[in-house]
């Protein structure tokens, strides 16, 4: 059984709880919060919080209802960005889920409280905050990039004198881990960033980045970070893997500055969140739950099993509810298709001109391979068993199964005949024992 009493940290950087053994109460959540809020006195400040949206396990709801009891009254304004990235905005009953009251509870419980979507793709909803120079991108990319970035971020951020990050830490395919500086990059950014720091994690490939903390588009986002005009204080927490649970259980919170608060959370990440097998399997049904509602989200089923697909064998996504390949970018998608990052780089004359975020997230779903003499040559398939048409997944350059013919039963328990089934994936990163990650 876990402990459920977990001690208390608390440095002058840090007020910190977990463990890979413990779940942390409600109670002791409250405690950690409010002895942080006493740590970093916000009365009389203007807080916005920087919240992730409905593709994450996280108890939003129990923060977002602890942040109001601990702190309204004594702050000045608390409102709530949702750091969407070029995710699609959140629609009003979708927040409502996301907070865990609806509109009208919550002008009757939380009065005075706004919740914002973040606007990539709006210039008027952006503000520059400088420009990473080519020769730094350079040096941050380890040489692999050397542009000029301009680095706009959402212009609410000016308007509030703390910025609160509140969110969890899982394996991120980008950027390592996600979680902290990542809601304000690509968070609350704009494309150029956005852009720059994905394509820059597709070349170094998401099979070699995922679950790595110190890596260079981390570099990237935290330079970007560092240019936001106003103090930030992190909340990170480690949100345990359970199905049906709210909210989702905590191994641990982690608050205080920056660079401490993420450390911590993704350290104890790397324990909670990576599953290692002995053995590669030739096929791996990756069940992906609702709470990713298109492919774009729903490919992290590839991301976090990748590693341990074997050579010339099959991951199946099977999302019977996906419809749709990306609400932001499937049109750009219907065009590209996706494909190894070396048929890109190959080729990229034709297609540099198409958004960089977008050629990332083609190569990260399909995997890592070769491109050479006109012959794609991916290491492994990637099939879809999804309510995405047969048509457009081939056209896509992507298998089609189709989910009628998938019993889940059928695929469960069969390891020692090399086939994984993986139900609620998304969010545990599974690895090869003793690969170079371990």
């Amino acid at each position: 059984m876990m402990n459920t009493t977990a001690p208390i940290q608390v440095t002058p950087a840090l007020v910190a709880s977990g463990g890979v053994d413990r779940t942390l109460t409600e109670g002791e959540i409250r405690l950690l919060l409010s002895q942080a809020f006493r740590q970093w006195d916000l009365a009389g400040q203007r807080v916005l919080a920087l919240i992730p949206d409905g593709t994450r396990t996280a108890p939003i709801s129990l923060f977002f209802r602890l942040f109001y009891e601990l702190l309204w009254g004594k702050v000045a304004a608390l409102d709530y960005l949702i750091a969407l990235g070029t995710h699609q905005p959140m629609s009003a009953e979708a927040v409502s889920r996301l907070v865990g009251a609806d509109q009208d509870e919550r002008r009757r419980l939380y009065p005075g409280v706004h919740i914002f979507n973040h606007h990539w793709d709006q210039p008027e909803a952006l503000f520059t905050a400088g420009v990473i120079s080519a020769e730094e991108s350079h040096q941050l990319s380890q040489g692999l990039l050397a542009l000029e970035v301009p680095v706009r971020l959402n212009r609410l951020l000016l308007e509030y004198d703390l910025i609160l990050v509140c969110g969890p830490v899982f394996p991120h395919e980008e950027v390592g881990f996600s979680g902290g500086s990542k809601y304000l990059m690509p968070g609350v950014s704009g494309a150029e960033v956005i852009n720059f720091t994905h394509w820059l994690g597709a070349l170094l490939t998401s099979y070699a980045i995922i679950g790595v903390a110190e890596n260079p588009v981390r570099r990237v986002v935290e330079r970007v970070a560092a240019l936001i005009p106003r103090p930030r204080l992190y909340c990170c927490f480690v949100a345990r893997h359970a199905e049906n649970a709210e909210p989702p259980p905590l191994a641990g919170l982690y608050i205080g500055e920056p660079e401490a608060a993420w450390r911590a959370a993704a350290a104890l990440s790397s324990q909670v969140h990576v599953r290692y097998v002995n053995q590669p399997y030739r096929q791996v049904l990756s069940v992906m739950p609702r709470l990713y509602d298109d492919l774009w989200t729903g490919a992290k089923g590839m991301y976090k099993l990748e590693p341990v697909v074997a050579d010339g064998g099959e991951l199946i996504i099977y999302a019977p509810h996906i419809s749709e390949v990306s609400y932001t970018h499937g049109q750009v998608l219907d065009q590209i298709g996706y494909h190894v990052r070396d048929y890109f780089l190959k080729q990229w004359e034709r297609f540099k001109h198409y958004p960089w975020g977008v050629l990332a997230h083609s190569t990260h779903l399909r995997g890592i391979g070769a491109y050479e003499d006109g012959v794609e040559r991916p290491r492994i398939q990637v099939s879809l068993a999804t309510a995405i048409p047969r048509w457009r997944v081939e056209a896509l350059n992507l298998g089609y199964r189709d989910p009628a013919s998938i019993h889940l039963p059928d695929w469960a328990n069969r390891e020692s005949e090399g086939i994984l089934l993986v139900p609620q994936a998304g969010e545990i990163l599974y690895r090869l024992r003793g690969d170079q990650h371990a």
